[in-house]
Order: C-alpha cells, then sequence, then structure tokens
C-alpha cells in the first residue's frame, strides 16, 4: 500500500510518512509486564512521521560532529542522550523554520502497530522479527543502516529493533492515569525518566514488541539509544 511521504528540507534522510490519526489500544493486558497495563483507548491526531531513525548522516548536517560508536553515515545516529536530542530539533527547526520535535509515546506505539493499516503484528510489521528488526540474534553486535529490512504497514522501517527511540514523554511505572488524547504525558515538575521504544541491537525479541515500554535519564547516552522525528500537519507545507 503506498503512503503519503515528503521531505520538508533539503537534509538527506529525513523522509517523513503521513500518518492518519484514529483511535487504538495502547498497551497490553495480556503482558507478563505490569508497565504495559492497563491497556487503554486512546485516540491519536493525524501526524507526519521519521520513516527512518535519525541518521549519522542527518545528525551531521545539522549538528557538524557524529557521536556514534558504530560509525556509517546511513545508521542511526547514537550515543545522544535525550537532551541532545533537544538541541538537535532546537537547531533543526531554526534552520528549516519547522516545528520537528519526538514523539508522544502513544503516536510511537500507534505507528510502529501500523497505525490504520494495522495487521496485529507481533513485532512492527511482522510476525518474524528477523524480516523487520536487528537485534540481538541476527545483528552481529552493531547497529545497520536504515531500511534494510522490511517496512511495517504504514511503510516506515526500523520500529522494531536497530537502536531505542527517545520519546517526548516522561517515564511512567505503569498506565495508570495515562492521557487517551495521544500528546505526551509530562510531570510538572519533570520526572526522572524519559520513555524510549523498539528495542535495539543487543536486545533480545520480546523487548522489540511495539507494545514494550522502556525509559532511562535524560542525560544518559548508549550505543544503544538513538530516536525518531515527528512533525505536525499544521507544519507540512
Amino acid at each position: 500500500m503506498a503512503h503519503q511521504k515528503v521531505n520538508e528540507t533539503a537534509l538527506p534522510d529525513l523522509d517523513l510518512v503521513f500518518v492518519e490519526g484514529g483511535s487504538f489500544t495502547m498497551g497490553d493486558n495480556e503482558s507478563e509486564y505490569d508497565f504495559e497495563k492497563p491497556a487503554h483507548r486512546v485516540e491519536v491526531s493525524s501526524f507526519y512521521i521519521g520513516q527512518y531513525p535519525v541518521t549519522q548522516r542527518l545528525w551531521q548536517a545539522v549538528m557538524g560532529n557524529n557521536p556514534s560508536e558504530f560509525q556509517g553515515e546511513r545508521r542511526p545516529v547514537e550515543q545522544v542522550s535525550w537532551d541532545d536530542t533537544q538541541f538537535f530539533i532546537e537547531k533543526l527547526n531554526s534552520e528549516t523554520g519547522k516545528t520537528f520535535r519526538l514523539p508522544t509515546e502513544a503516536q510511537w506505539e500507534y505507528a510502529a502497530r501500523g497505525g490504520r493499516y494495522s495487521q496485529g503484528y507481533t513485532y512492527s510489521g511482522s510476525d518474524k522479527l528477523k524480516q523487520v528488526g536487528w537485534y540481538n540474534e541476527n545483528s552481529n553486535g552493531e547497529t545497520h543502516d536504515v531500511g534494510l529490512l522490511l517496512a511495517n504497514e504504514l511503510d516506515i522501517y526500523d520500529l522494531s529493533g536497530n537502536v531505542w527511540e527517545w520519546c517526548e514523554d516522561d517515564y511512567h511505572r505503569n498506565y495508570a492515569g495515562a492521557l487517551e488524547d495521544g500528546s505526551a504525558w509530562i510531570d510538572m515538575p519533570r520526572g526522572e525518566g524519559r520513555v524510549l521504544r523498539g528495542g535495539g541491537y543487543y536486545f533480545e525479541a520480546f523487548g522489540c514488541r511495539p507494545t514494550y515500554r522502556n525509559g532511562d535519564h535524560p542525560g544518559v547516552c548508549s550505543s544503544g539509544v538513538g530516536f525518531r522525528l515527528v512533525l505536525p500537519c499544521q507544519s507540512v507545507g
């Protein structure tokens, strides 16, 4: 199925896929992990999301450096903290006049599940993780170029495995009291952790499911952590 794709800038690897809004059940009551519960209905507005995680080539074009441990221009940028992503986004928006940001946790899961076109796969785009994601059984202990494996139902790549991806939200131990409008769940004052999604090249398959959640301090950097961008619909065109 063809999906609307744009590149709002002259920057490399900044292809965006349109995600039509809708309602979905976030979380998994059948999971053995309490942090995936309780499952709850969420209404998500339409948005654009990066077809790939931010690559080293894109980071270099904006920031003029490359902090990654596993070097390769089409590999995901890593060794970037949540705080680092905010500096990148601020500079990117200044250069482009757009309003890029991190995805909310709800946007991320909705896109990973395939949005309105979801087939209910175990992973993002397939029931067989090796078809769509780099993880501890096929990664050879390192990241890989984005887009080498199969895309999901929305033509988005690498949402399962390769690198964990920062989200905008504060990390909460479960979904008790979670928002239902798809916006970022942010505490005031902000909490000590930020959400990570998607699993990484070194992680086991269970952590690469679209419902699996993780979190870490916003200042932490790791070779297994990167990010993906979202652009609100009103900022396109």
